[in-house]
């Protein structure tokens, strides 16, 4: 999003095209994942969007580009052109439905289908993710993994809205809970039915880059873990310290506790 942040112009096609090809080259030929603009929320930009009450629950994200679609169509092919220069993958934010995810593919398609017309070389295997933040999608799960190549858990949005909680709210922050029983077991059965389908599957929200947790979420399958480029060596360090035999019993422990303090007791003799 940092591209349409803080200017009064949206960047064209050219522009974008020229910022994922600079990485995509950087990153010689590792893969590259690409988001679709998250915007809305704490994330507005002028001339985009509506004033909402609610900004995390209204237009914003896969619901903005839907709802613009010649600017989310921009996007979509200069992503697609910088894909002959590296191994990107397109990642497609806050999805919660099925239809959603079906006018998503068709409009990927129809970018697509726009460059072949101008015979503009792209990759024509590029692989296509969705995030899974809402509790919708992770309850639908089975549904979207037969749509997708991969998948991202972004646990922030998805604690928000399992546990009904604007944690920028200072008035109920207090009660944003990664450790809440239903956060645990909406994580857990996200990361089980993943790995039982054999689709890959990341976190990418805080507690991926959150010591604290890296045995809890190894131990209930986690392999891809994206955080900022500050958490990766404390995160390394803990992965090279476990033992899955060891902690997978207690992550099972914790996933079947329901009080806090319980939950809490466990983890810290999980991490100990």
């Amino acid at each position: 999003e940092f591209l349409f942040l803080n200017r009064d112009i949206l960047p064209d096609e050219d522009e974008q095209f020229e910022a994922y090809r600079t990485v995509a080259r950087r990153m010689r030929d590792m893969p590259v994942t690409i988001r679709t603009f998250d915007l809305g929320a704490d994330k507005s930009i002028d001339g985009v969007g509506r004033v909402a009450v609610n900004p995390a629950l209204g237009l914003r994200a896969i619901r903005l580009c839907l709802a613009e679609p010649q600017m989310f169509h921009t996007q979509l092919r200069a992503i697609l052109r910088a894909s002959r220069y590296g191994q990107i993958r397109i990642l497609v934010p806050m999805l919660s439905s099925v239809s959603e995810l079906d006018q998503t593919l068709h409009l990927i398609e129809r970018a697509r289908q726009s460059l072949r017309d101008e015979k503009i070389a792209f990759d024509e295997k590029i692989q296509i993710g969705g995030m899974i933040e809402i509790p919708a999608a992770a309850l639908s799960l089975d549904i979207f993994m037969r749509k997708l190549d991969f998948l991202s858990v972004g646990t922030n949005d998805l604690i928000q809205y399992t546990l009904a909680i604007d944690r920028a709210d200072d008035a109920v922050a207090h009660l944003y809970d990664p450790l809440h029983p239903a956060v645990l077991r909406l994580v857990a059965h996200i990361l089980r039915s993943a790995n039982r389908a054999r689709k890959p599957v990341a976190i990418c929200g805080e507690m991926a880059g959150d010591m604290l947790f890296t045995r809890l979420l190894l131990g209930f399958g986690l392999r891809q873990f994206s955080m900022h480029p500050a958490q990766l060596l404390t995160v390394k360090q803990q992965v090279l310290r476990s033992r899955l035999p060891d902690i997978t019993p207690l992550t099972q422990k914790i996933l079947k506790a329901e009080d806090p303090e319980k939950i809490r007791a466990l983890l810290a003799k999980l991490n100990a």
